[in-house]
């Protein structure tokens, strides 16, 4: 039997159209009507970019958030991030259910800027170049990269066209676009005009998130299965969602994997 391919027609999600809305509505707010054709230097990119020198310095802590929500001038940059957000993305809230899905999303995102903060200004410190610390990080690349993580991780088997051309299962996938991210990084540093070190941080983030809440989750069952046996009865409820069916209670708790 094939492996399972990844349908590109997938339904979008509630909460993924939202954050698409969202997106593509503060790029043509922003860049097409505020800014021109200006990629940056407005007092609205200034305020809302991640720029590691005013987190630091400034504790302009807000940045960490917003500016996922920013993208740069050119299209291509959130048309990607905004198709993976729906390929992938809707799929895992599907899974995952809205709730724990944006919390991860933003997670991905808020810890992609938080390291990439952390290694500027450390490389800032040990170098003495001020390029990067003072740099703005705009795009949802961060939290994105999250969502490839823990698509190779949940549905590793599926197989999905790298490059649009070339079949391989979805964890062969991460494991490359992690690689490439990893050595572009250390061939081209802070020099590069893609964030490869957002781009890392998303899948590290991920990976961690996932990792802890699982364990938690299975901490939790295990005790519950405990207190069973000892006569009491405490119930285990995960990832509840309101509005949802008497019918998925049935199923039992849903688990990130």
């Amino acid at each position: 039997m094939s492996a399972p391919q990844m349908q590109f027609s997938v339904p979008m999600t509630k909460t993924v159209k939202a954050l698409i809305i969202a997106n593509v509505s503060i790029w043509v707010v922003l860049v097409l009507i505020i800014q021109g054709f200006l990629v940056s230097g407005t007092p609205v990119f200034d305020y809302l970019a991640l720029t590691p020198a005013r987190v630091f310095n400034d504790f302009w802590i807000w940045q960490l958030g917003t500016y996922m929500f920013l993208h740069s001038h050119g299209v291509f940059h959130v048309l990607f991030n905004m198709l993976i957000l729906w390929w992938f993305g809707s799929e895992l809230e599907g899974r995952w259910g809205s709730k724990f899905f944006l919390q991860y999303f933003l997670t991905c995102g808020i810890g992609a800027g938080l390291i990439y903060t952390a290694c500027t200004v450390i490389y800032t410190y040990a170098t003495g170049n001020l390029v990067a610390i003072t740099s703005p990080l705009v795009g949802a690349s961060g939290a994105t990269f999250g969502l490839l993580l823990a698509y190779g991780l949940i549905f590793g088997e599926r197989e999905i066209y790298f490059m649009m051309l070339f079949p391989m299962k979805a964890k062969y996938f991460t494991a490359i676009i992690g690689a490439v991210e990893l050595l572009t990084l250390l061939d081209s540093g802070f020099s590069s005009r893609v964030s490869n070190l957002a781009h890392l941080g998303g899948l590290v983030v991920g990976f961690v998130y996932l990792t802890v809440v699982a364990r938690m989750r299975a901490g939790a069952s295990g005790k519950d299965k405990r207190s069973v046996r000892r006569g009491r009865s405490l119930k285990l409820v995960v990832n509840n969602e309101q509005g949802e069916s008497k019918s998925d209670d049935k199923k039992g708790p849903k688990y990130w994997n």
